[in-house]
């Protein structure tokens, strides 16, 4: 509505008086009269109308009655009653769009008739036909003027119900989308992963039992398996239960935290698991990852799980690796390096090769956090490393390609 409809809202209406009264004191005071001045009851009448319309600004009514009665006493006693006029038609101005019930605003107009028509009592019927005239400027623009900004309002307060509806309803509708994606998605971990997951577990477990004389080392093989398809599929469960009741698991915030006093103790899960499956690792952990917040420390403890997985898978189980995670100035560096296996050898069968999207699931964990995944090969080996900083800024770059033509081997 730009400033004209700034300057008949509600919250101005101080701002009016007084541009108001500015104007009915240049008039005063500039524009020529009768009299060589005006005299005093027409000051005392004007700064007392004046006074009233910036005190009562918040009361349109009192206004209007004050206004009122201060042109009937001017009708009386002086000649020039432009300014109580002008005060009395803008209150009914005021009253038209800001009364409450529309008989407030027929009263007003009403009352401002009776009074101004009075000014006519014993003028011949040419003058009083003339006063009727006149009445349209002083009560009938007010009033019409007053009704179009109601209406401008009511259509404005319209569009704005309809526009919030309307985000309502796309919220509505992006909402149960979400819901059916995660439902379809819940669907194929079960069915699917968890499944599978589940008889692996089963069979691990009935090995365990039919195979009695096992060599140690196979035993602790066993019961490896069985651990990790277990809290692989105590996990499964859980996302499956998020996916399909977020409100009911605390939303994404089951799937997104960690405590950050767990932190440490996962990391050193990790790397035990990793060494159970052959792997040689070093770890160096700053003690100060206990401090982490539980975002960033989700992100450290699956990234390291995902290299050393990856480690295990293109190296061979005879590769060394070291793992590094250090917090400085509040930002996290993480690395894990690792020297390729035997000879280099990057692609021992010992764990078989996937095709999955490891990697490009660690660059979009990073990612979201403000850090800059790096992966490449090293030496005889291979290294991920990546920064990620105390604060969310806008997303980073993807991962660094690596240089054609330098030797690689295939992400997780």
């Amino acid at each position: 509505m730009g400033w004209w409809g700034r300057l008949f809202d509600a919250r101005d209406a101080r701002v009016r008086m007084v541009l108001l009264d500015l104007s009915g004191l240049g008039y005063l005071l500039f524009v020529p009269h009768s009299a060589s001045v005006p005299s005093p009851t027409q000051w005392t009448l004007a700064v007392a109308a004046f006074a009233v319309a910036v005190v009562a600004y918040r009361r349109p009514v009192v206004n209007l009655v004050a206004q009122t009665a201060l042109l009937a006493v001017a009708i009386g006693l002086v000649e020039d009653i432009t300014i109580n006029q002008v005060g009395a038609s803008w209150a009914l101005l005021e009253v038209t769009m800001l009364a409450g019930r529309a008989r407030t605003i027929w009263l007003a107009a009403g009352l401002l008739i009776v009074v101004d028509l009075t000014d006519s009592i014993g003028d011949p019927l040419r003058q009083v036909g003339s006063g009727v005239v006149g009445l349209g400027l002083e009560v009938g623009v007010p009033v019409l003027l007053g009704l179009v900004i109601r209406a401008n309002r009511e259509v404005g307060r319209q569009a704005l119900e309809r526009a919030l509806a309307e985000q309502r309803r796309r919220e509505s509708e992006g909402r149960a989308a979400r819901a059916d994606e995660r439902a379809a998605i819940a669907r194929e971990l079960h069915d699917v992963v968890a499944h599978h997951v589940a008889s692996m577990v089963l069979r691990v477990g009935v090995a365990r039992h039919v195979l009695t004389d096992l060599d140690p080392r196979v035993d602790e093989v066993f019961d490896d398996v069985h651990g990790t398809g277990t809290a692989a599929l105590s996990e499964l469960r859980g996302l499956v239960a998020v996916l399909r009741d977020p409100d009911g698991v605390r939303g994404d915030a089951a799937l997104t935290a960690i405590e950050p006093a767990a932190l440490p103790s996962a990391l050193g899960a990790a790397v035990d698991r990793a060494r159970q499956s052959g792997i040689t690792v070093e770890a160096d952990v700053d003690a100060a990852i206990g401090s982490l917040d539980a975002v960033r420390g989700l992100a450290v403890l699956r990234l390291t799980q995902e290299a050393l997985t990856n480690v295990a898978r293109h190296a061979g189980t005879s590769a060394r690796a070291r793992l590094v995670v250090a917090v400085r100035d509040g930002a996290v560096h993480w690395e894990v390096t690792d020297d390729g296996g035997v000879d280099g050898d990057r692609t021992s069968t010992a764990v078989p090769a996937g095709g999955g999207h490891g990697v490009t699931g660690m660059t979009e964990r990073v990612e979201v956090l403000g850090g800059r995944l790096e992966a490449g090969p090293t030496g005889t080996g291979w290294r991920v490393r990546t920064v990620l900083p105390n604060t969310l800024p806008t997303p980073a770059p993807r991962a660094r390609a690596v240089p054609p033509g330098t030797p690689t081997r295939r992400p997780a």
